[in-house]
């Protein structure tokens, strides 16, 4: 091979790194387009013409062809914790005590405030400064790869920069960001969604999280993806501070928010702040808050974490935005356990980025309690900067004409009359056969997350339903037989069918307790499910169980017990599920052999606060071992684990002369457990 030709490889590669750089970090573009795509193209005939010189991080392999069928879990060697919130001055003052409070007298204490992007969380692992795993955040404990879609996004680089002058050495080490898309770039996706008759994105941040979750990279590398990188981790290095954390991402080639200040103490935090509120509006990216980190590694390790949060960062909450728009009319909307929503159709008005049109106004009463009309101007808000809600009414610029709403007396779907439980604030539609029912159990039991059928979505399910070819869940599994006349069906085709009867089929690998959260129980959302699955390992133990039973579970009340039985007392029900059983769906959990601990086959409750754990991890770390947790002590108690201000429950189990263990106690018989 002439070793020219191997030197203009390497030349170009380095190039165009160096111009995605500079458009992409810097946005400071030093050649047209015309140019880029000259040099791009003949790095592409290059490496045609000389296949045994294309390499990994070349930019031409940025986007694969493979589609991704599976998100690998990946264990995180680090756990990626959330921060805790703080939504005042007086909270951050507060926060800086406790961190005082943590460190030795003496200490000088310095913190870095960062812009809180609101993005999605990825863990970037290199390996001899290439890229080779690209991670969500998941639980915190464990993600899933998306290594293929994150190559494609062109401020990530797939090589990193080198310097003989680094006193680190970083052949292995994890980058933590955040993936978002700028508000224009946001805006420019859904106008061309608009277009071509597709749904439009809620806003940015979902946007961001539905792309890196698609199966085909092509398409991920289409979509405006951006990155700021803001944390560095190693196992083998020991670095300083966050502050040079932050250089040392940006020396390598990492695109960094420039917003990012050095404070000396808690007044300078407080005026960063401030000044980073004031800024918000006028960035080209969605904040929503602070992000106030100590800036000495090793205070922070000296702080340490809790369960779910490290004691050394903390994210200020911005106040949420608001937008002021008109109300045009009320509309009652049916959802799929019966319970009606009145929903604000509005004058659309933009947002945090998105363009607003409808929001939820929960239930009659707050109707009446913010004594909302139509035709009135209302003040908008995003509840968590997420869910459209109306806050207020401008009563200074309500109209004469202006119309009080009733509640409807009959299901604006169906015509069934409503029924109002007395405890409750909710009017529901008791017609099982509602089709705004029927099509709000089949979006959920179908959605990515419960049993994850692709391509079976809202529009799908419209027609299925409207053609009568769905009416249950169960119905999903037998258009396995409908094939032909599926393919029949104008908007459907060969390929789009035989894609959605293969999802159909995958989804029957979907373990027992994403089955159960997707047969719609009321009350029973994704982790009651799991501890039900938990408990009772299989449908038929919990059909036969009673209320006292469920109720017991730890964290499982007597509104879900209810609800639960209430569910499998209803025939039409239980004819769904064995339906549902002939097909192979799972509804049952293997449980693995446990070998013999300390925690084997005893029933848990769990009381006061724990340093180490939630309840829920703790309770789940009994399950794991063979035990069950339940809420209640009783004579069936075989040991209570009791944290700090623990009350009756570990007076009630001391009278029962129930087995008390303090969370020492408790983590000594976790590592023996493990062992």
């Amino acid at each position: 091979m002439p070793i020219d030709i191997h030197k203009r490889i390497e030349t170009i590669k380095e190039q165009i790194r160096e111009h995605d750089y500079k458009y992409y970090v810097l946005a400071d573009p030093s050649i047209s387009d015309q140019e880029y795509d000259f040099l791009l193209k003949e790095l592409e005939k290059l490496e045609l013409e000389n296949p045994d010189l294309i390499t990994p991080d070349s930019p031409t392999q940025r986007v694969g062809k493979d589609l991704t069928k599976d998100f690998k879990p990946v264990s995180h060697k680090v756990p990626m914790l959330s921060l805790a919130n703080t939504y005042s001055e007086e909270e951050l003052i507060d926060f800086d005590r406790r961190v005082r409070d943590g460190l030795p007298d003496g200490e000088k204490i310095e913190y870095v405030v960062e812009p809180k992007i609101d993005g999605v969380s990825v863990s970037l692992n290199y390996v001899n400064y290439y890229l080779k795993t690209a991670a969500t955040r998941g639980d915190g404990t464990t993600g899933e790869e998306i290594t293929a879609n994150v190559r494609t996004i062109k401020s990530i680089p797939l090589k990193l920069n080198k310097f003989k002058s680094l006193k680190y050495k970083l052949d292995d080490f994890e980058a933590r960001g955040e993936i978002f898309m700028k508000i224009a770039d946001f805006r420019k996706l859904n106008e061309a969604r608009e277009n071509s008759g597709e749904k439009l994105f809620a806003n940015p941040r979902n946007s961001s999280a539905g792309t890196l979750k698609l199966q085909d990279p092509k398409v991920v590398a289409r979509r405006p993806l951006n990155i700021f990188l803001y944390f560095l981790i190693s196992a083998k290095e020991e670095f300083e501070s966050q502050i040079e954390n932050l250089q040392l991402l940006k020396m390598l080639g990492f695109n960094v928010n420039p917003e990012y200040k050095l404070c000396k103490n808690i007044s300078e935090v407080l005026e960063a702040c401030r000044k980073l509120e004031e800024k918000r509006d006028s960035l080209k990216y969605e904040i929503d808050g602070a992000v106030i980190k100590v800036n000495l590694i090793r205070h922070q390790k000296i702080l340490g974490s809790i369960a779910k949060s490290p004691r050394w960062a903390v994210a200020f909450k911005f106040k949420a935005k608001q937008a002021v728009t008109k109300l045009n009319k009320i509309t009652w909307q049916v959802g799929r356990t019966g319970a009606i929503t009145p929903v604000a159709e509005l004058e659309p008005v933009l947002l945090s980025g998105s363009t607003i049109s409808r929001a939820t106004l929960h239930n009659f009463d707050e109707i009446m309690r913010k004594d909302v009309r139509e035709g009135d101007t209302v003040v908008l808000e995003k509840g968590g900067d997420v869910i459209p809600k109306i806050v207020a009414v401008v009563l200074n610029e309500r109209k004469s004409n202006s119309l009080k709403v009733k509640p409807p007396e009959n299901c604006p779907a169906c015509g069934t009359p409503l029924f109002k439980p007395e405890e409750e604030v909710a009017y529901y539609c008791e017609n099982a056969d509602c089709p705004a029912q029927i099509k709000g159990r089949l979006e959920h039991f179908a959605s990515r997350g419960v049993m994850d059928i692709e391509g079976l979505g809202e529009a799908l399910i419209d027609l299925f339903v409207e053609n009568k070819i769905l009416n249950t869940y169960a119905d999903i599994y037998d258009l396995q037989k409908r094939r032909e006349e599926l393919i029949a069906i104008e908007r459907l085709g060969v390929k789009s069918v035989d894609n959605l009867l293969a999802s159909i089929e995958e989804s029957k690998k979907q373990p027992f307790a994403k089955v159960l959260y997707a047969i719609g129980i009321r009350y029973v959302g994704a982790g009651a499910a799991k501890k039900l699955a938990d408990y009772f390992l299989s449908i038929d133990k919990l059909i036969s169980s009673d209320e006292e039973e469920i109720s017991s579970i730890h964290e499982i009340g007597p509104s879900i017990s209810r609800s639960v039985k209430k569910f499998f007392s209803e025939e039409e029900n239980l004819k769904v599920i064995q339906r549902l059983k002939k097909h192979g769906i799972n509804f049952t959990s293997l449980k693995k052999e446990i070998k013999e601990n300390f925690f084997l086959n005893k029933t848990f409750v769990l009381t006061g606060t724990l340093e180490k754990f939630s309840r829920d991890e703790a309770a789940e770390k009994i399950i794991l071992l063979g035990g069950k947790v339940t809420s209640s002590v009783s004579r069936k108690t075989d040991c209570l684990i009791a944290g700090e201000s623990a009350g009756s429950k570990l007076d009630k189990a001391m009278g029962l002369g129930v087995y008390v263990l303090t969370e020492v106690e408790f983590i000594k018989l976790l590592e023996e457990a493990s062992k």
